[in-house]
């Protein structure tokens, strides 16, 4: 056999593998825990903008109302583990492709590519809590944190200013492909009833405008930081929800926000049911 031969072969494996059943339950799993945590951060935010906001609007105070509750800390695993079914998932289709039209794409691979570092740390941070150690805090520490080192470097008020575009781009896209309601690509309708259809389409629209504009209004705070050289300037989660209710809509605009992210909470156990992995 030659050297090419075995190589095909080899790949071939690789793309069964990265579509076996034990890689479709990773993902699906993935998707139920990020569902989680959405709809745990969209009450939380919820209870902040009606005055009760004692706990962080993040995924650390999320992991913390659930470690409160019985069996919390086997909840906590779970949604850990499912996170690194997530991870999992995101670098098969950064190697192999994504399904759906012009899921080989490299530009669709880098994308993949992203996630798969972005759920990588989430998972990290959620299995290191749920092993009892204390963690990096929470998305506000974290954000000033990585700020300041980053202004540390050379060409840092740089670094920071094209993050600050990056996290913006992102949270555009997402917005717009809620929109334009881009999600449906990824999903069997066909085993979806027209009420289910219905029902998805609201949250996908609804809980991805809520995302990206929580995307968008961090990046804006990261843009601040990068022109001051001020890594208090950053904003992680929580202060970028807070930051909602001192505009001039007040806490009504935090209330809408918030339901948008427990929506889309939702629409992530909806595609955890019905998406094409």
């Amino acid at each position: 056999m030659s050297v090419g031969t075995a190589a095909r072969r080899g790949r071939a494996a690789a793309r069964r593998t990265a579509g076996s059943s034990a890689m479709d339950a990773a993902a699906r799993w993935g998707l139920a825990a990020r569902g989680v945590i959405y709809l745990l951060v969209g009450l939380l935010a919820l209870q902040i903008a009606f005055g009760g906001g004692g706990e962080e609007a993040d995924q650390s105070g999320a992991l913390r109302q659930v470690s409160e509750q019985p069996f919390g800390r086997v909840v906590v695993w779970a949604i850990g583990l499912g996170l690194v079914g997530m991870a999992v998932w995101r670098l098969a289709e950064a190697l192999f492709g994504a399904a759906g039209s012009g899921g080989r794409k490299p530009s669709r691979r880098l994308v993949s590519a992203a996630r798969f570092a972005v759920y990588t740390v989430l998972a990290t941070s959620v299995l290191l809590f749920a092993a009892g150690e204390k963690g990096s805090g929470s998305s506000d520490e974290q954000s000033q944190d990585l700020t300041a080192r980053a202004l540390e470097l050379p060409a840092g008020q740089w670094l920071v200013g094209a993050a600050c575009l990056v996290v913006v781009g992102a949270g555009c896209h997402i917005a717009w492909k809620g929109l334009k309601r881009k999600f449906r690509e990824e999903l069997k309708r066909g085993a979806m009833s027209r009420t289910t259809r219905r029902t998805v389409d609201v949250l996908g629209v609804a809980g991805s405008v809520s995302r990206g504009a929580v995307f968008i209004v961090a990046g804006v705070f990261l843009g601040q930081a990068a022109l001051a050289s001020d890594a208090d300037q950053a904003k992680g989660v929580d202060q970028t929800l807070r930051s909602f209710a001192d505009t001039p809509a007040g806490p009504w605009l935090l209330v809408a926000v918030s339901v948008g992210l427990a929506l889309f909470g939702a629409f992530s156990l909806a595609l955890a049911r019905f998406s094409r992995v």
